[in-house]
C-alpha cells in the first residue's frame, strides 16, 4: 500500500498500514511560511489568487509526512458569492457588513453557479491535484448549513448566537427560506470541487454544538442532508461530516449524512464510535491544546486515542477542531509522525 492510497482506504473503512492523519487548518498562521505570505497579501487575496492558495496548501504537505491536503480556503467566501459583503478586519476577524434580518435580505441572496462564484477556489483545487501529483490525496470544503446561517445572520462570530436564534425561533419561515437557499449552494459548491478534483469533502458544522438536539433536528438537519445529497450527486465521493460540540447529536450528525463523522475532544473516540455504529468512519480527536504540550504527553494521549479504536478500519487521526496559532512546528511534526510509527507497530 502506498502513502497515496491510506486516506481514502480508511474513509472506505478499509484495512491499511498505518493510521492516517491530516490536521484542520495544517495550511496557517502556525507557519513561518504562510506568516511570511501574510505579511505581504490579505488572507482574501491569498484565497481569491489560485497560485497563491496552492502555495499555503502545500506548504504543509512539503512540511509534514500528512496522509492529505486539505485546499486552502475559508467557508465564508461562499456567503461572498451569496451578496454578503465580507471583509477580514485585523483584530476581529470576518465581518459580513450587511448581515441577513429580515425576509427581504434572504429573499435577496442570489445563488450564482459555482463555475462562476467560485472559480478560483476550483483553480486553486485544479493546480494543487497537478502540484501533488498523487502523492496524497485532497479534500475539498465547505461551511455547513448552521455555521453559514449564523455568521450571515449575526454578521460576525459569536458566543451565544443571540440574533441567529432568534430569527430561528421567531421567524422560523425565514429561517428555513435561508436554510434551502444555503443547502443548494453549499451543495452546488462541494460538487463542483469534486468535479475539479477534490478526491474527499468536508463539510464543517463548527457551530453546530450551539443547538439542542430537538432544535437539530428541527432547524438544521433536513439542510444538511439536503446539501450532502446534492454535493455526492450519483457519485461515491468520501464525505466528512463534522461538527464541535456535538456529543449530544452525533447520532442525527450520522442521520443528516457522511461517510466519515468528525468527532471533538470532548468526548471519547470510542464511547463516540459506539454511538454512530460500525457503518461509518470515524476522524479525530486530539484536543489543539495539547499540541503546546511537552512531546512526551502529546505522544501519551495520541497513544490513548489510538489505543482506544485499535483494531477497528476506519479511524483518521485528526485534531478535534483545527491548528491554533503560534502550535509548535516541531509538536505538529511528532504527532503526525507518531500516529505513523505507533499504529504501525501495534496493529
Amino acid at each position: 500500500m502506498t502513502q497515496a492510497d491510506r486516506f481514502l482506504k480508511a474513509c472506505r473503512r478499509e484495512p491499511v498500514d498505518a493510521t492516517p492523519i491530516w490536521l484542520m487548518r495544517q495550511a496557517g498562521r502556525y507557519m513561518a511560511q504562510y506568516r511570511a505570505l501574510r505579511e505581504r497579501y490579505s488572507i482574501l487575496e491569498l484565497i481569491k489568487t489560485p497560485d497563491l492558495a496552492t502555495e499555503v496548501t502545500m506548504q504543509p504537505i512539503n512540511a509534514f509526512n500528512l496522509d492529505a491536503a486539505i485546499i486552502f480556503a475559508d467557508i465564508l467566501t461562499l456567503l461572498e458569492s451569496l451578496g454578503l459583503h465580507l471583509e477580514f478586519i485585523k483584530g476581529d476577524g470576518p465581518v459580513i457588513h450587511n448581515p441577513l434580518r429580515t425576509a427581504a435580505d434572504v429573499a435577496a441572496l442570489t445563488l450564482r453557479p459555482p463555475e462562476e462564484a467560485m472559480d478560483f477556489t476550483l483553480e486553486a483545487i485544479k493546480q494543487v491535484r497537478r502540484e501533488l501529483d498523487g502523492k496524497v490525496p485532497l479534500i475539498g470544503f465547505s461551511g455547513a448549513t448552521f455555521t453559514l446561517a449564523s455568521y450571515a445572520i449575526e454578521g460576525g462570530g459569536s458566543r451565544n448566537y443571540i440574533i441567529a436564534k432568534s430569527l430561528m425561533y421567531g421567524q422560523p419561515k425565514v429561517w428555513h427560506q435561508l436554510m434551502e437557499k444555503l443547502a443548494e449552494a453549499i451543495g452546488f459548491y462541494l460538487r463542483a470541487q469534486a468535479e475539479a478534483g477534490a478526491q474527499a469533502l468536508q463539510l464543517f458544522d463548527s457551530w453546530v454544538g450551539a443547538l439542542s438536539p430537538a432544535d437539530y433536528r428541527e432547524f438544521v438537519l433536513p439542510y444538511s442532508k439536503r446539501a450532502i445529497e446534492l454535493a455526492r450527486g450519483d457519485s461515491d465521493i468520501p464525505m466528512i461530516h463534522f461538527g464541535t460540540g456535538t456529543a449530544g447529536t452525533l447520532p442525527l450528525l450520522k442521520e443528516a449524512g457522511g461517510d466519515i463523522i468528525g468527532v471533538d475532544w470532548r468526548i471519547d473516540l470510542a464511547q463516540a464510535w459506539q454511538q454512530l455504529g460500525d457503518d461509518v468512519a470515524v476522524q479525530g480527536n486530539l484536543d489543539p491544546v495539547l499540541l503546546f504540550a511537552p512531546i512526551p504527553e502529546i505522544k501519551k494521549q495520541t497513544a490513548r486515542i489510538l489505543d482506544s479504536v485499535k483494531g477497528k478500519p476506519g479511524h483518521i487521526f485528526n485534531l478535534g477542531h483545527g491548528i491554533l496559532q503560534h502550535t509548535p512546528v516541531e509538536h505538529v511534526a511528532a504527532v503526525v509522525d507518531f500516529v505513523h510509527e505507533y499504529s504501525q507497530n501495534t496493529e
